[in-house]
């Protein structure tokens, strides 16, 4: 069991149902059935959405790798608060009727770092410790 994992992969997954949800709630109001329809709303919102699912799998995966390789639980949730705050910023940033692109880079760099970070600790982890 990888209980540190587990707190960001439910986190994270409530956070990608609300994006589901903001797309379906947007494509309604803008009565868009496929792509965007030119709404520009929508298509940030799509791309939120995208874009979330797009760095989940790689970040629970390497929380779930730090995790099991005993890192501190310190250390796990260090790199899933990154994460999902990484991934809270970039949405909300794109969700917005009026975008916020200084947001959107502070998510971005957040969720970088965590991704890079887990992965450079596994790494060094493997490598140290065999």
């Amino acid at each position: 069991m990888l209980p540190t994992t587990t707190i960001y992969l439910a986190l994270l997954t409530l956070l990608f149902l609300w994006l589901s949800v903001n797309v379906i709630l947007t494509r309604r109001s803008a009565r868009v059935n496929l792509g965007t329809g030119g709404n520009t709303l929508l298509e940030r919102r799509i791309r939120a959405h995208g874009n979330c699912a797009e760095y989940l799998p790689t970040g629970i995966l390497i929380l779930a790798v730090v995790e099991g390789l005993q890192a501190p639980t310190l250390v796990v949730h260090v790199l899933g608060g990154m994460l999902l705050a990484g991934r809270m910023l970039h949405a909300a940033a794109l969700t917005r009727i009026k975008p916020q692109p200084a947001m959107r880079v502070v998510g971005m760099v957040l969720t970088l770092a965590s991704l890079g970070s887990g992965a450079l600790l596994a790494l060094w982890s493997v490598i140290a410790f065999g």
